[in-house]
């Protein structure tokens, strides 16, 4: 398999010119391939080595937000035009044998915060080793599963066009509450943009207009979707002559909605991959987003518990048929329950957010309570984590617990 791209874990990602962490119709492209080609793309992680293997979550706490993701690409396909499908096979993921580890954080509601973060607003963090295909922490004992590898972040490179709509409707959402923490939204920033191989006066016009890498967008981009493993095919939108496909945030393993925000274990790896083109494919099957295909793999797992949310928050609070309100208190349903078995709502928070966990919204009709249900596969415990008439059992030690600020 030929290296397209070839990282430098050593170096910082700015002096590595095949990165960025904008998107941007202008960004150059740092190779071509041809349709059918097969390659393989090596990426760092998306914080671009700021998080250290080790039992301190001050890197978390203070983790720069506004450099993130670096991405590897742009790649050209010769022969993309605005309007075709540009289709990407997932052949092979890995890890890097130079970062065989991975981490999550609970990042501070600071910084970033999270989906619980009103309950969790302090920065922690796990750290994982990597056998083979399973992951164990030592923050987090009695608890290993495999992993289910995946880019968290891929996409092709925007039109000038839907540049201006992604600024304008973000702009327009963030000015209703531009004082809140975390923010509604992450707007663009120049200083810490890496444009690739931008320079002079191109570079810093377009630093200043660049989408941020932080949520999914109509080109794909970070939408965080783990069953996007080896064997998966993607339909991507193409905006610009060549595509232009860009890839990172490799992701070792994640429950759905990476509900942590740096939910899932994130390390550096690569991507094995073949490309192909749909011409006119946008119109022929009316793709406004990327579709996928998922792969034939994925973790074995056949015992669950369910948890069940509605559309009643936990200060008792009525929504109307809010699947977000039901997730969340899902989610707040298999923590309390976890913690009987001596986990801290952090490892338990960490747990949903980096197994093999399976969300779904089960109800959406039945006024005024959407039903959302969290599938939590009790194999990944060496122990029995079920209900039964003797109650649970205290598994876990009282001095266990995710890597806090040290003082």
């Amino acid at each position: 398999m030929k290296t397209l791209i070839k990282v430098d874990l050593s170096a910082t990602p700015e002096s590595q010119d095949y990165l960025h962490n904008r998107w941007h119709p202008d960004l150059p492209m740092v190779a071509y391939v041809k349709p059918g080609d097969e390659f393989r793309v090596e990426c760092i992680d998306w914080t671009g080595g700021q998080i250290k293997n080790d039992d301190d979550a001050k890197d978390i706490e203070v983790v720069d937000l506004s450099k993130v993701h670096y991405l590897s690409g742009p790649i050209g396909v010769e022969g993309a035009e605005p309007g075709d499908l540009l289709v990407v096979e997932i052949l092979d993921i890995g890890t890097l044998a130079e970062s065989d580890w991975g981490f999550t954080g609970l990042f501070a509601k600071s910084n970033g915060g999270g989906f619980l973060t009103e309950h969790y607003p302090d920065a922690r963090k796990a750290c994982w080793d990597f056998h083979g295909i399973y992951t164990s922490s030592r923050h987090i004992p009695h608890v290993e599963f495999a992993g289910i590898m995946h880019p968290g972040l891929i996409g092709c490179l925007p039109s000038k066009e839907m540049l201006r709509t992604w600024n304008s409707r973000e702009k327009e959402l963030f000015d209703t509450h531009p004082e809140r923490v975390p923010a509604l939204c992450a707007l663009p920033y120049a200083p810490t943009a890496h444009m690739g191989r931008m320079t002079g006066t191109d570079r810093d016009n377009a630093a200043a207009e660049a989408a941020r890498t932080v949520p999914p967008r109509e080109h794909g981009g970070n939408c965080d979707i783990k069953n996007l493993t080896r064997g998966s095919k993607v339909y991507f939108p193409v905006y610009v002559k060549d595509g232009g496909l860009s890839m990172g945030d490799i992701h070792f393993s994640q429950g759905d909605g990476e509900i942590t925000f740096c939910g899932a274990i994130e390390m550096a790896g690569f991507l094995d991959l073949r490309v192909s083109i749909i011409k006119g494919g946008m119109d022929k099957y009316a793709i406004r987003n990327p579709l996928f295909m998922p792969s034939p793999l994925t973790p074995n797992y056949n015992k669950h518990i369910i948890f069940e949310g509605i559309s009643v928050d936990e200060k008792g609070k009525q929504y109307y048929l809010d699947p977000h309100v039901a997730y969340r208190m899902a989610c707040l349903n298999a923590i309390e329950y976890m913690k009987k078995f001596g986990f801290t709502g952090e490892q338990a928070y960490a747990i949903l957010g980096t197994a093999p966990v399976e969300g779904h919204i089960s109800g959406i009709v039945d006024i005024p309570n959407a039903c959302a249900t969290l599938w939590l596969p009790t194999e990944i415990f060496d122990f029995d984590i079920t209900p039964n008439g003797n109650g649970p059992i205290v598994k876990i030690p009282s001095t266990s617990d995710l890597a806090a600020v040290r003082k």
